[in-house]
């Protein structure tokens, strides 16, 4: 788990100035990486899924970007912003990026899972997470960027671009559907069983940590939690909808699938 920041607002200086500023001291961060084979890409889907010419889906790794409006639903905010600037950094490459896959390749969907590159190889999540079009994600074993995707968020964060103009961390009331999130809260409780381990947040709502990641935490932190206040995010899963929820569970559960998607306040 990362230590928290010091989230103040900084003054902005003018917000093209402060978006290049951010990308440079992202990728300051972020190792470039010109060794990798170039593909052309044929469509940008959305602020965080290319299609590539070979028909291959890639879902880029570490960062979440807003969801366009789909089946009725408007779009999220800087949803569109988030596709267009992914539209332009692929443009600006001349529609070729180098491709870094991840340890798992494939998600649930069949997208293939990478990181993209520009043809100066800068990492574009990055660039998007600097900007502050899209949240940082970590899903293990996928890994291998998360520190600096973390540098490149909190820069964002701190200078309140994109996303981060408004706020974002949700408390107990505020959750009314399922998908992604962040929570903010104190930890009631800490439980471990076969199901894994269980922080109970006030409100009504448990993080989870299954057996099969409990390696990628420091499980002695986590059972030391109880009284802390904590920052979770992840994709929120409503207990009640699908049926089995026993009397005193908590409705609202998030899966931790990294120890980054956890930070602990003081």
């Amino acid at each position: 788990m990362h230590l928290s920041v010091n989230l103040k607002k900084a003054s902005l200086v003018g917000a093209f100035f402060v978006s290049l500023l951010c990308v440079d001291l992202a990728q300051a961060f972020c190792p470039q990486r010109t060794d990798l084979a170039q593909v052309v890409v044929r469509q940008v889907v959305d602020g965080d899924t290319v299609r590539l010419t070979d028909g291959r889906s890639i879902r880029l790794i570490g960062i979440n970007a807003p969801e366009l409006g789909r089946k009725g639903r408007s779009d999220e905010p800087f949803a569109v912003q988030s596709k267009r600037r992914l539209q332009a950094l692929v443009d600006a490459s001349d529609g070729r990026v180098g491709l870094l896959y991840g340890e798992q390749r494939k998600d649930r969907y069949g997208r293939t899972l990478a990181h993209l590159y520009d043809r100066q190889g800068r990492n574009l999540e990055a660039q998007l997470l600097g900007e502050g079009l899209g949240f940082m994600v970590a899903v293990a074993p996928n890994s291998a960027l998360v520190s600096c995707q973390v540098e490149a968020e909190r820069q964002a964060r701190r200078q309140r671009l994109g996303v981060w103009r408004t706020e974002q961390v949700k408390t107990a009331g505020q959750i009314k559907s399922g998908g992604f999130a962040m929570l903010g809260g104190r930890v009631a409780g800490v439980q471990r069983n076969r199901g894994g381990l269980w922080l109970d947040l006030d409100g009504g709502r448990v993080l989870r940590v299954s057996p099969e990641l409990l390696g990628e935490f420091d499980v002695r932190a986590l059972q030391r939690l109880e009284g802390r206040r904590v920052e979770a995010r992840g994709w929120v899963i409503d207990r009640q909808s699908r049926g089995g929820l026993k009397s005193g569970q908590a409705r609202w559960m998030l899966p931790l699938t990294h120890s980054a998607m956890l930070e602990v306040l003081p």
